[in-house]
């Protein structure tokens, strides 16, 4: 494969739904130019996924497009475990304590039908992107140096060329199936049925829910969302059961909160549930993501926000190739990453959430009487890849947080935590390391360590220090101040260390500095298989 042959060629994105938005945001943020194909008429109108994760938050960021998501959700700082009979908060997960961490110490409700045409406004306004809706993809073909898409339109049949495809298609993936790509994994036996209401729960029928809450009951449990604009009830519906009418879904959820007067029912949906997971999510020019190639069971919000993950990590790959950054090699870490945590990570969780909403076991895995922990892991900041190229399982991936503020490894996410900058602006760390690899060395500001000239476009370096760099020490251009060294605390690294950070925030490697100049663009070269670009 030659990128050379492709990199004036967009990215073609098969699939409107928030994943293929989301993605193509991040194409355009890395500079690249990408074209959305949708077989629709419009974006989607179904009631689908209603709860937005706090590192999805992050990436929205990265792509700039947090703020406009912000303004129109409702922000939750408490995940609520309700005990049906009882009425009674068993075990909240409060995310305040996470205020360190990330500036998103909440996570949000948003229907999708009200996400996606955010996210299809801010790529209105990016010229990097294009949106062609009524464009349904027939079939592909790849030519080795660049893909071509045969599509039908409302004026007939076309072709497009593209460097790649990337299917973001759903759970019946076209380009999936044209891949001859099996799922393996299971469709379970029930369904779920949810619905909308509008009802007054804050006076006219005061209640005091959680806006997200977990009523667990081991005859029939309970999800309760509220939205901008409205409460969301959801519910299992039993092997066989018939669809429940919209009047039945509203009457059962008064079963739940007691009787409310003047409650109006908008919406409802039936969907089917699964854990399944495509073998394969790359051949060649054509890679798979979101429900094209995972199903996940959507507990504990995991659904939505696990194909965010894959839209973090795969357009920065995708970048670094194509602008001859990197060389093939780095592609494949897309899939390495990212599969086991569909397969045995947030597919796990969410089935052993499902199976502790009916009170089959006592055990949930995710959860332990940590609340810090709870937190980190239910926000999704907890998530750790396998970045080790030496190890056959990449070193070890989680999902999973037991312990409150771990020393940090490589393969998880920098916290995000407030430095000084040389012109004296307080700024998150995640503002200086997003979208390029970022040394940061821990060390002594006025022992004058040899810290490198940043003359990459994709490689910077910092010294990180609780004392601010001399104005004579020739580092004042490249340092932060971590005042009081709450960032190194919270890093849990010795000093005279060198962290490795990636265009997704998340770290590639954590090494005792040697004093070379070259140091860490051989870390790097060794991820993307290519020297740093010179400016």
């Amino acid at each position: 494969m030659n990128a050379t042959q492709s990199s004036e060629l967009p990215v073609a994105i098969v699939g409107g739904g928030p994943i293929g938005l989301i993605t193509a945001l991040g194409l355009a943020y890395y500079g690249i130019r990408c074209v959305v194909f949708e077989e629709d008429t419009h974006l989607s109108l179904d009631t689908k996924a209603g709860t937005i994760l706090t590192r999805t938050l992050e990436i929205f960021r990265r792509y700039g497009v947090a703020d406009d998501v912000l303004a129109k959700a409702l922000r939750v700082d408490e995940i609520g475990e309700i005990d049906r009979r009882s009425q009674k908060s068993t075990f909240p997960v409060l995310l305040d304590e996470l205020d360190a961490e990330t500036r998103y110490p909440f996570v949000i409700n948003l229907p999708q039908q009200d996400l996606e045409p955010i996210l299809a406004q801010a790529i209105e306004r990016n010229p990097l992107v294009e949106i062609k809706m009524h464009h349904r993809l027939e079939r592909y073909e790849d030519k080795g140096g660049l893909v071509t898409l045969h599509l039908q339109t409302p004026d007939g049949p076309t072709t497009q060329d593209a460097s790649f495809l990337l299917a973001c298609d759903g759970g019946r993936s076209t380009v999936r199936t044209q891949m001859g790509i099996q799922v393996e994994g299971m469709s379970l036996p029930v369904k779920y049925s949810l619905v909308d209401l509008v009802v007054d729960l804050d006076n006219e029928n005061p209640r005091d829910y959680p806006y997200l809450a977990y009523f667990a009951d081991p005859e029939e449990w309970m999800i309760l969302v509220r939205h901008p604009h409205c409460w969301r009830f959801l519910y299992p519906l039993a092997e066989g059961a018939q669809e429940p009418s919209i009047e039945e879904l509203r009457d059962k959820s008064l079963t739940f909160i007691g009787q409310a007067s003047n409650v109006q029912a908008i919406n409802k949906v039936t969907y089917n549930v699964h854990h399944r997971v495509a073998t394969e999510w790359r051949r060649g020019r054509v890679l798979l993501m979101g429900d094209a190639a995972h199903l996940i069971t959507p507990m504990w919000a995991l659904g939505l926000n696990t194909g965010a993950l894959d839209a973090s990590n795969l357009p920065w790959r995708l970048s670094w190739y194509l602008r001859g950054w990197g060389t093939e090699d780095i592609l494949d870490g897309y899939e390495r990453e990212q599969r086991p945590l569909a397969v045995h990570g947030s597919g796990e969780m969410a089935e052993a959430a499902r199976q502790s909403m009916a009170k089959r076991t006592d055990a949930i895995t995710g959860m332990t009487d940590n609340n810090w922990g709870n937190a980190y892991t239910r926000s999704l900041l907890g998530v750790k890849l396998g970045v080790d190229l030496d190890a056959a399982d990449g070193g070890g991936w989680s999902m999973v947080v037991t312990e409150t503020r771990p020393p940090v490894k490589p393969g998880m996410r920098l916290p995000d935590y407030l430095v000084h900058t040389p012109a004296g602006r307080q700024e998150h760390i995640h503002d200086l390391c997003s979208g390029k690899f970022t040394a940061l060395y821990f060390s002594d500001a006025r022992r004058k360590p040899g810290i490198p000239q940043s003359k990459s476009p994709a490689l910077s370096h910092y010294v990180v220090s609780r004392w601010d760099a001399p104005h004579d020490s020739g580092l004042r251009n490249r340092s932060l101040l971590d005042a009081g060294d709450k960032l190194f605390k919270r890093m849990g690294i010795p000093a005279n260390t060198l962290v490795l950070v990636r265009p997704d925030e998340y770290i590639a490697a954590i090494v005792p500095m040697d004093g070379s100049e070259h140091q860490a663009a051989a870390l790097y070269e060794r991820i993307t298989g290519m020297a740093p670009a010179k400016d």
